[in-house]
């Protein structure tokens, strides 16, 4: 694991793919001089930005976590958005009761 951001690293998979830091930032929800914050190793990289530049740059959650420097977070599996699974889950609940009250309405009928 890099104990710092490895700028090298990204700046690589970025040439590789032909996109500039612009394009990174972008995706991201941040200016190029927020960007240029996280080059310097002086803004952390969130578990939302992992997700994101994984997907971007086509590399694992893990790979990138591990290039980002030593205190970034890693995404749980299966959604980038941690939130999303408890609302699909609430919701899910939520049809299963509505079933269940319009079962006893037409026992009640």
């Amino acid at each position: 694991m890099a104990l710092f951001f490895d700028g090298a690293w990204f700046d690589k998979r970025l040439a590789s793919l032909g996109l500039p830091r612009a394009t990174l930032a972008a995706a991201l929800g941040l200016s190029e001089h927020d960007l240029v914050l996280i080059w310097k190793d002086q803004r952390e990289v969130s578990a939302r930005d992992v997700a994101i530049l994984a997907n971007l740059l086509g590399e694992s959650a893990e790979d990138i976590a591990l290039h980002a420097g030593v205190s970034t977070p890693v995404p749980k599996t299966g959604s980038a958005d941690p939130g999303l699974k408890a609302i699909e889950e609430r919701l899910t609940r939520i049809e299963e009761a509505l079933a269940e009250l319009k079962a006893l309405l037409r026992a009640g009928r």
